[in-house]
């Protein structure tokens, strides 16, 4: 699909506030409305816009830590994996969830309300699937955090 400058302002603009009217999205892109309902359209029947949600604020609802947790595993087979991928995307706690290359073979972002919350859900993590190491590492500030990809 091409994407021309249009694309990539109207891009930019609905991943900085998805709330915009289309005529608020056409004055910040330069065309008129109804091309930029079109470019939206087309953007989202290929794909690219793949779904428009709301981003809640942690502290607000009493999730104050961050954690990173790096998880080994010496079984590296289909079912063992499908096991443990399935177990993860259950876990609420769970916002982000990687299989990685190299040293580590999956890396997990939670939000917790605290630090201590983190035995419960370590617990959980560990009754899935056999692991090698799991080692957990929490945020102490975020210095840069955003769903807006570079376009």
């Amino acid at each position: 699909m091409d994407i021309d400058d249009y694309d990539i302002r109207l891009l930019r603009a609905v991943q900085s506030d998805s709330d915009r009217t289309v005529q608020q999205l056409a004055d910040l892109i330069g065309l008129s409305a109804t091309p930029t309902a079109r470019r939206l359209k087309r953007l989202a029947d290929a794909g690219i816009i793949r779904k428009h949600v709301a981003l809640l604020d942690p502290e607000a609802l009493d999730l104050q830590a961050t954690l990173f947790i790096t998880v080994r595993t010496s079984h590296h087979d289909a079912e063992w994996l499908t096991r443990f991928a399935e177990g993860v995307k259950r876990m609420p706690e769970v916002i982000e969830f990687y299989r990685l290359s190299g040293d580590i073979d999956y890396l997990i972002k939670l939000c917790l309300p605290d630090v201590k919350a983190y035995d419960a859900v370590y617990k959980k993590l560990i009754a899935i699937a056999p692991l090698s190491d799991v080692s957990a590492s929490f945020a102490m500030e975020a210095i840069k955090n955003t769903t807006e990809l570079p376009v």
